[in-house]
């Protein structure tokens, strides 16, 4: 609709002192007078435009400072725009909208009052810029004469456009209708939109149209000279002569050609560059001039110098080293890991003392769900430190850790650089998640493009492929994360700080549920303390019952099931507090999924209870033995390794060696075949560990002496009778005390590792150390302290005779 000029005035007036909404341009100012159409397509655009209602409605227009930003802020807009209506609005199939837009009257902002869904803000409205009236007039006429003189040259001007020229008034308008037409940096047309006196305005205005026109006539002057009757291929010739004659006319006046480059050139000074950097920088900017902006090499040059300006080359968070104050986020977030928050608390006490500290590489190594990616999270919060996360499960090329050389189609940097660009500073907490699931093949090996990373003497001359120039990571915290040791590389591996993390006790998942997993869940769903109670114990029943994991991964799980169910009552209005009890639970979450099993599996003889160490935590194994009529025959199933069967076989040969002494028929094993068997045949499994509970297993069945059905062991077995110490202690005795072991068989080598097992756990575990054979199955059978071969016996002096 039309509205005459005292109309558009009462328009603008009516947000004077008010709250509008607030369109952010990109790229582009508009000026008061002047019409404007837009492509808009980003979400809070989308937003505003969706809400503003059929009656005739005001918005404020503002431009951003940096085009690059998606999500711009107050902060990141000029403070002066224009008040302008929405003349048309065409809304598109693929979600972006085409808008038309008229200004109306400057403004300036008072104060932002909104930032989402989109920005709106408290405006004041700014008078039409006025001035010495002879000063002013002299000025339009000549800004006329120049702006008639400037579509005269214009090959492709609208009919119109000087009719338009001569219309257009007050004299302000006239200045803003020429710069909004105009191909200049942003800067200088907000320079002309914030000018409050018409001689500034028109001044302005004056010199930018002199420069147009100076192009324009040295542009004629130029075509005059190679004009002709040229063919196509000729034409594109002196096409790029001309270019280049403009570039040239453009360098001698000092005038930059693009304010593309004006900008760019701007950040990379700005950016705090090495010299070295800077120096390829400054050499990068000069080709990029002379390429056609058309050609692929330009965008290839481009976006190269853009990441080098967009890096955090000289910007680090301020350090919080307080040691309190981070004991008692890393306390709060997260319970027990004692060895692992001393470890982290002397780094900060270190770096207190010495500012000059490099970061060190820490690999934090445990099964899955037991925090070790969140307590790289927490420390960098105690640090006020910007953290990152990189994913390296399956990453299988060198190229997404290096970057790819800049020849390539498509090459960009690896994703270490891309993440410090998103961090923003170069000494963030940079976490390397599941470390131990790096892959190789023809691509390359990306644990050894690590190998330079976490290298605390080489990192900080790092040499990402793209960027070909060195970049400092010294300051980088670099957490790594995996759940076992086996497969990292050793070169990978002797670069970093190994710190295990064990499973959790009994107790300790008590405690976590209660403290932190059950107020979480209820504030996911919804749900207050008040709407549930739970039975004493219940949490125990949870843990023991449904859950059987070194982590709490699982246990969160059933306690959203639980949270979920008292949801369903809250909605139907269901009596409350809901009781959780033995018998709600099951109703929940369903039967038992665990239950102990010792002593069903052990019912018999010729079975026993071993201990294993995986990656995601020790569990509990049952080894079966059994015996048919054969020719002495020993066969071996469950997908065992080699040193596995290796074990079988020493087993067997050492009872054979000493079958008298253990009261067994050594006609026994001519007389049959035996068979060794390791449940869950589907998993594979390896190690001398089992060397003690295969030997138990077999005196069983061939004594006919059932083995405990509260015993678990573990320990490596020699053809001597010897009982050899193992790795994964912890993790063992743990996963019994989960299975509702009583008494644990440890070698006598592992005494030392006794202090690394919660007092909690100990002091609910018989643990016994064991040296010999014979002092595992007077522990482990049942009545074996009163059998003959249990005593203490000289079995390893003197071998019997054949």
């Amino acid at each position: 609709m039309e509205l005459d000029q005292e109309s558009l005035q009462k328009m603008a007036a009516s947000a004077d002192g008010k709250e509008i909404s607030i369109l952010a341009l990109r790229n582009a100012v508009l000026f008061p007078g002047t019409v404007m159409p837009l492509v808009v397509g980003r979400k809070k655009t989308m937003d505003l435009l969706s809400n503003l209602s059929g009656r005739e409605e005001v918005i404020g227009v503002l431009t951003q400072k940096d085009r690059s930003i998606d999500d711009p802020t107050g902060e990141d807009l000029f403070q002066i725009g224009s008040i302008a209506r929405t003349l048309k609005v065409v809304r598109e199939g693929g979600g972006g909208s085409h808008i038309i837009v008229q200004g109306l009257q400057r403004f300036e902002i008072i104060e932002f009052t909104q930032k989402e869904p989109y920005l709106k803000a408290r405006v004041r409205l700014l008078e039409e810029p006025v001035g010495d009236q002879v000063k002013v007039q002299a000025m339009t006429r000549t800004l006329r004469e120049s702006a008639t003189e400037l579509v005269s040259l214009l090959p492709e001007a609208p009919s119109g456009a000087a009719d338009l020229l001569e219309r257009t008034g007050p004299s302000t308008h006239l200045a803003y209708l020429l710069i909004s037409n105009i191909a200049v940096p942003i800067l200088e047309k907000i320079a002309v939109l914030e000018a409050n006196d018409a001689k500034d305005v028109l001044q302005k205005a004056l010199e930018i149209l002199q420069r147009q026109l100076e192009v324009l006539r040295v542009s004629q002057k130029i075509s005059k000279k190679v004009k002709g009757d040229l063919s196509k291929t000729q034409r594109e010739y002196v096409l790029r002569k001309q270019l280049e004659a403009i570039r040239k006319e453009l360098a001698d006046i000092g005038v930059e050609d693009d304010d593309v480059l004006a900008d760019l050139r701007q950040k990379l000074e700005e950016a705090g560059m090495s010299e070295e950097a800077q120096k390829v920088a400054e050499k990068e900017l000069g080709r990029l001039k002379s390429i056609q902006a058309s050609s692929p090499e330009y965008n290839v040059a481009r976006t190269y110098l853009e990441t080098l300006a967009q890096l955090p080359w000289n910007k680090e968070s301020e350090d919080n080293l307080d040691v309190q104050n981070a004991a008692k986020i890393l306390d709060d977030r997260h319970f027990g890991l004692d060895k692992v928050k001393r470890r982290l608390l002397e780094y900060i006490a270190v770096r207190k003392l010495k500012d000059e500290m490099r970061g060190p590489i820490l690999c934090l190594v445990g099964p899955p769900g037991v925090g070790k990616t969140s307590l790289g999270t927490s420390v960098g919060e105690a640090l006020g430190r910007e953290v990152v996360r990189m994913a390296l499960g399956g990453v299988r090329d060198e190229a997404e850790i290096r970057g790819h050389r800049r020849t390539y189609i498509g090459a960009m940097p690896g994703k270490l650089i891309r993440h410090l660009n998103r961090a923003g500073t170069k000494n963030p907490v940079f976490i390397l998640d599941e470390v131990d699931k790096l892959g190789r093949d023809w691509r390359g090996d990306p644990t050894s493009a690590l190998l330079e990373v976490l290298d605390p003497e080489q990192n900080q001359k790092f040499v990402d492929h793209y960027l070909d120039v060195e970049f400092d990571l010294s300051k980088v915290l670099f957490f790594a994360t995996a759940n076992t040791t086996d497969t990292i590389p050793a070169p990978l591996l002797d670069r970093m700080e190994i710190l295990e993390i064990p499973g959790y006790t009994l107790e300790e998942k008590v405690e976590i549920c209660s403290t932190h997993l059950v107020p979480k869940k209820l504030e996911e769903h919804g749900l207050t303390p008040e709407m549930i109670k739970w039975d004493d114990g219940i949490l125990n029943e949870v843990v023991l019952r449904y859950t059987r994991e070194a982590g709490v991964r699982s246990l969160e799980r059933r306690v959203a099931d639980l949270c979920r169910a008292v949801a369903v009552s809250v909605v139907e209005n269901e009596k409350l507090p809901r009781e959780i009890n033995v018998e709600t639970l099951a109703d929940v979450l369903g039967p038992h999924r665990f239950d102990f099993e010792q002593k069903a599996r052990t019912e018999l003889p010729g079975v026993a209870t071993g201990l294993a160490w995986t990656s995601v935590g020790g569990q509990i194994l049952f080894i079966e033995v059994s015996r048919m009529p054969g020719t002495g025959k020993l066969r071996i199933t469950g997908q065992l390794g080699e040193v596995m069967r290796e074990s079988c076989e020493i087993a067997v040969s050492y009872v054979r060696t000493w079958a008298a002494s253990y009261n067994v028929n050594k006609n026994v094993f001519e007389e049959n075949d035996i068979h060794i068997h390791i449940p869950a045949g589907a998993t594979p499994k390896d190690g001398p560990s089992a060397g003690v509970t295969i030997f138990t297993a077999l005196v069983s069945l061939l004594t006919g002496i059932r083995v405990s059905d509260d015993v678990a062991m573990t320990g490596e077995s020699t053809l001597r009778g010897l009982v050899l110490p193992v790795g994964g202690i912890k993790n063992k005795v743990l996963a019994a005390q989960r299975s509702g072991i009583k008494k644990v068989l440890l070698p006598m080598g592992n005494k030392k590792d006794l202090p690394e097992i919660p007092e909690a756990v100990r002091e609910t575990l018989d643990i016994v150390f064991v040296e010999r054979m014979e002092e595992v199955l007077r522990h482990a059978l049942v009545g074996g302290e009163d059998l003959p071969f249990a005593g203490e016996t000289d079995l390893f002096r003197t071998y019997p005779e054949a």
